[in-house]
């Protein structure tokens, strides 16, 4: 479905006072930002705050989605089976204990590999695909394979590993023919061009690994990678644009990315209620997805809104960029900053510009 163009919130029903105040509370932390939101298919958001419309923001982890997509779409091509073991396709990630590991567990955030080696040395080695790669094929699982424990890396390297090995090219054209034609994007990059990188807008990191972060995010070197858990750059409006599709049985202007029912399967819970060992707190995954809705265990939350029905699918990246689809309000979400690094408060602020925008739908 092609994006239409901007319209007044009242004439897809929404309140505007609502979104106004989702707007206010963006202004209000004083951070660089995008916010993108769209209802049945129209623009009622696309803001920019201290940057233009087109500058490309790290979306950290909110990156996952596209990984995920990718490999639905082997599935749905014959070339891959979820419930094969990750070492059918990639012989050398069978070491150490991770033979029976599949690649729905991956998805799932239940492989048990939640990093390789430790997290330190996983952001070290980021850039470097093969080392990356080496890493995973020498770590033992933290966690008893099937127990719930986010894996911030080495998810989007094993995914993308099996990717390639499985469709023979490369995850970044893979993604780009395969995700990104399809949405007729062109402000979204796995791995940031050159020529590309006067957009970039730098990340402000806070917290005691606050300097640690800039040093590292803020390289040229790291934009340019090939991270597919954290390494995509690109606008809201294109971030809001692959939650449209999603909404639409998976199609975009230019074509097809996923079938309905491969989308049905991507968003299906896979944990409620579990404490999440990495997060340390209850997370509701799907098969590639986070999701709203009411937490099952009590003080739970979500930045993808306290208020977000259990059928809300997206992504958070660190507190810092999120996007999100709901599919019984009929609304595609994409918010981007540049702030990272204050998790408690980052989280509120997000839920609360989320709780606006929902509030707006009534």
């Amino acid at each position: 479905m092609e994006l239409g163009g901007a319209c007044e919130p009242q004439d897809v029903g929404l309140d505007a006072a609502r979104l106004g105040e989702a707007i206010e509370l963006v202004e209000a932390r004083g951070a660089i930002a995008q916010l993108c939101v769209l209802r049945d298919g129209q623009v009622v958001i696309d803001r920019s705050f201290g940057c233009p419309p087109d500058a490309l923001f790290w979306l950290f982890s909110a990156s996952k989605p596209y990984v995920a997509i990718v490999i639905h779409q082997l599935v749905e091509s014959g070339l891959l089976h979820l419930d094969d073991a990750v070492a059918a396709y990639w012989p050398e990630f069978a070491d150490n204990g991770k033979r029976e590991i599949t690649v729905r567990q991956v998805l799932r955030h239940r492989s048990g590999v939640s990093h390789a080696g430790s997290y330190l040395g996983e952001a070290r080695a980021m850039t470097d695909w093969h080392r990356s790669l080496q890493r995973i094929e020498e770590a033992r699982p933290q966690w008893p394979i099937d127990t719930v424990a986010y894996s911030p890396l080495a998810f989007g390297f094993i995914l993308g590993e099996v990717a390639q090995r499985c469709s023979r090219q490369p995850i970044d054209e893979l993604l780009w023919r395969s995700v990104l034609e399809p949405l007729a994007v062109t402000d979204t990059f796995l791995g940031l061009p050159a020529d590309e990188w006067p957009r970039h807008v730098p990340v402000r990191a806070g917290g005691p690994v606050g300097p640690f972060v800039q040093s590292v995010v803020n390289r040229y070197s790291t934009r340019a990678a090939v991270i597919p858990s954290a390494g995509i750059s690109a606008t809201a409006r294109d971030l809001a644009a692959l939650y449209q599709a999603l909404l639409y049985g998976g199609v975009g202007p230019a074509g097809r990315i996923l079938r309905p029912e491969s989308i049905a399967l991507a968003v299906e819970p896979s944990s409620d209620g579990e404490i999440d060992r990495t997060a340390r707190a209850p997370v509701r995954w799907s098969q590639g997805f986070q999701l709203g809705g009411p937490r099952s265990v009590p003080g739970g939350t979500t930045p993808l809104g306290t208020t977000s029905g259990p059928r809300t699918f997206g992504h958070n990246g660190s507190y810092c960029c999120i996007g999100w689809a709901d599919p019984d309000r009929r609304i595609a979400y994409a918010y981007l900053t540049n702030r990272v690094g204050r998790p408690q408060a980052d989280h509120v602020h997000h839920a609360a510009v989320a709780d606006k925008v929902i509030a707006a739908a009534g």
